[in-house]
């Protein structure tokens, strides 16, 4: 039976070396290797940093494909194998010495006057304005008006998620065995003239993260998603919440998430 296992590998020098030993042993362990994504794949595999990963998964569509990462990059978080244990790697991946984590993603369901977008987050989605100005931002969820914000933006993350951008700007770090949304202001404004919440918001599963922008300067909104940026023009709201759709993650055997977090933050 053939076993095929792709290969997906960012442009750095080192990434460029590691997946070139990574092949042939592969090669010499009975798989066969492909660099394009290929439906009969078993696994694909990263080579590079956690945004080469991220890449990855937009790239290949979210396909349920099991995915693991070779890190050539700085943190690391998504990648958890280092190219000089490849040969550990493949023996274990042999002996069927591995996990299989099932990763929710985010849907952000985004309006304008023209269209309706849906588009998928591993991470998070992030609300920004398009210029270097305060956004303002109606906040909604499940039907109900929470605020009016205003600031430089919004993030809404998966617990995957809650270790990246989140974390950057003052979120929690969330155990990703928890199915929620974590909603963290970016600079929020907190004066007599405007008041919004300055942490982070939890919400739960079933819920629905409505935003509606308030144009004061320009119909311009930046909508990120992973760190991959869109602008839309006429933004009437962009709805967030839990998809249905997930993706497979790979991990070894003995990975923790919290032995994870220890290792790479404190």
């Amino acid at each position: 039976m053939r076993r095929i296992i792709t290969i997906n590998s960012n442009q750095v020098n080192k990434s460029i070396e590691t997946k070139k030993i990574l092949t042939e042993k592969l090669i010499n362990a009975g798989f066969e290797v492909t660099y394009e994504f290929y439906e009969d794949a078993e696994l694909i595999i990263s080579i590079g940093g956690d945004g080469s990963f991220l890449k990855t998964v937009h790239d290949f569509d979210f396909t349920q494909t099991p995915i693991i990462g070779i890190n050539t990059g700085h943190l690391g978080f998504f990648p958890e194998i280092s190219p000089n244990h490849i040969d550990n790697f493949i023996k274990s991946y042999k002996n069927n010495n591995f996990l299989v984590q099932d990763i929710s993603l985010l849907k952000a369901n985004i309006c304008t006057n023209n269209c309706n977008s849906n588009m998928y987050a591993v991470n998070e989605v992030v609300v920004k304005g398009d210029k270097s100005r305060t956004i303002h931002l109606s906040l909604n969820v499940n039907g109900k008006h929470i605020q009016n914000f205003s600031g430089d933006g919004m993030i809404i993350s998966t617990p995957t998620g809650s270790t990246a951008y989140n974390y950057a700007a003052g979120g929690s770090i969330v155990d990703p065995s928890l199915n929620l949304m974590q909603l963290t202001p970016l600079y929020p404004i907190n004066t007599n003239a405007y008041r919004c919440f300055t942490s982070s918001i939890i919400f739960s599963s079933e819920s629905i993260i409505k935003i509606i922008p308030e144009y004061r300067f320009e119909d311009s909104i930046l909508i990120v998603l992973d760190g991959i940026e869109y602008r839309f023009n006429q933004m009437s709201n962009i709805d967030i919440s839990i998809s249905d759709l997930k993706i497979k993650l790979l991990r070894m055997s003995d990975y923790e998430f919290w032995s994870r977090v220890s290792e790479k933050f404190l």
